[in-house]
């Protein structure tokens, strides 16, 4: 597969700062991962800087092969029952005020990994108290047990990302449902937390397509979304089909918020967690 040349709003520089050498360093002392990193988001630094960092739990290595992921796909480690602790001891050292927690998706645990998000978000919320989490949780395949135990955790939000349109679902989440995730989405919005979702654009898919998913978000009683430009990792994955402008990321931008969305992240840069305690503290004031 070729890789298509990036426009130049979608260059940015590599990070080289004192913060972001900070933070490297403390995750490779607690043997934690970044999702900032295994997926190679491009606003690695912005969200360093601001305090801000998403945390990848549940080991490095996915059971599902999602054509768009940079996340390895391969046999899982075992379970890392200290992970919570490490993490919660990361997160005070570094002084983080918002932290996004995800995961690798474990389909070979019985409740998905879901007991382990749940002693996360409550480390968290007893050793450090004055940070907020946010979770991005994968779909447990649909087991509604390991989702309530995510929910009664109290996490300040609870994300599952869409990812794609419903079309192209089977050929990029092909172990995923568009239905199940929607349900999922659905459960966390008739909850107490704060309901997000998120997606990618430029796979291939039609704006009509783009629209109809927003209001499936939005039938759901989600609040937030995310809406980003699909960057291809290396040639093995699903080639990029365009490259939308920041014009055509701000229209989707006014559709989603015209549908009665709270918050909405739009643009070619942006990822689930891009802006997230920005979001919150705004529905806080």
């Amino acid at each position: 597969m070729q890789i298509k040349r990036k426009p130049d709003w979608l260059k940015v520089k590599l990070p080289n700062t004192s913060e972001f050498k900070q933070v490297k360093g403390t995750l490779t002392r607690y043997q934690l991962h970044s999702v900032c990193q295994e997926a190679m988001c491009p606003n690695i630094t912005e969200c360093f800087h601001s305090g801000t960092a998403t945390f990848l739990i549940l080991g490095d290595a996915c059971t599902r092969h999602c054509l768009y992921c940079n996340v390895q796909h391969r046999r899982p480690v075992s379970l890392d029952i200290e992970e919570p602790a490490r993490l919660a001891a990361a997160v005070k050292e570094l002084g983080l005020k918002y932290i996004v927690i995800t995961s690798v998706t474990r389909d070979d645990l019985p409740d998905g990994g879901a007991s382990i998000f749940a002693e996360c978000i409550e480390r968290l919320h007893a050793e450090v108290p004055k940070c907020k989490v946010e979770v991005l949780i994968p779909d447990f395949l649909g087991n509604k047990a390991s989702l309530n135990l995510v929910i009664a955790a109290k996490p300040d939000v609870l994300n599952h990302n869409i990812e794609v349109v419903r079309r192209m679902f089977p050929s990029l989440r092909p172990q995923g449902d568009y239905q199940r995730s929607l349900e999922l989405i659905r459960r966390a919005a008739a909850s107490d937390t704060i309901s997000k979702s998120g997606f990618m654009v430029g796979v291939g898919e039609t704006i009509d397509e783009v629209h109809e998913l927003l209001e499936d978000l939005k039938a759901t009683g989600c609040e937030r979304v995310t809406i980003g430009q699909y960057l291809q990792p290396s040639r093995e994955h699903w080639t990029v089909d365009r490259y939308y402008t920041p014009e055509e990321f701000e229209n989707l931008k006014h559709y989603a918020l015209s549908l009665g969305f709270t918050h909405v992240e739009s643009g070619p840069l942006v990822r689930s967690s891009y802006h997230a305690a920005q979001a919150l503290n705004e529905e806080l004031v």
